[in-house]
């Protein structure tokens, strides 16, 4: 049985504690350093399947804004930030655009959408 350590600091709020996952045969038998079960869920989440929430901006045309800024609607897997981060390059939209407009729909294939997390008025 091959058994693995991975050290992680936890995100989910502001105490930042330090995880030790381990983990036999790639699957998760303990988590510590956790003081509340979502430091050990993160833990878990983090070594077997990670993810991100991605948060950029798109160019808008005819806008009071050159940009409107914006982010995926659900956590996407980690591996598709670049390709993410691609689409976005040449997406564009034209004002009115409201909070919560879908900017690109299922972006890069994952079958989340980037929502605008902003208000741009027409010119």
């Amino acid at each position: 049985m091959a058994k693995e350590i991975k050290e992680l600091t936890c995100i989910n709020c502001p105490l930042g504690c330090a995880l030790e996952v381990t983990l036999e045969d790639g699957e998760v038998t303990a988590v510590s350093g956790n003081t509340c079960p979502r430091g050990e869920a993160y833990g878990k989440k983090e070594v077997t399947n990670p993810t991100r929430i991605v948060t950029s901006t798109v160019r808008v045309t005819g806008g009071t804004r050159p940009v409107v800024s914006g982010k995926t609607k659900e956590d996407i897997p980690k591996s598709a930030i670049f390709d993410i981060t691609d689409a976005l390059a040449d997406a564009q939209v034209k004002a009115p655009v409201n909070i919560g407009d879908v900017l690109v729909e299922n972006i890069a294939g994952t079958g989340v959408d980037f929502v605008a997390t902003a208000h741009v008025s027409a010119a």
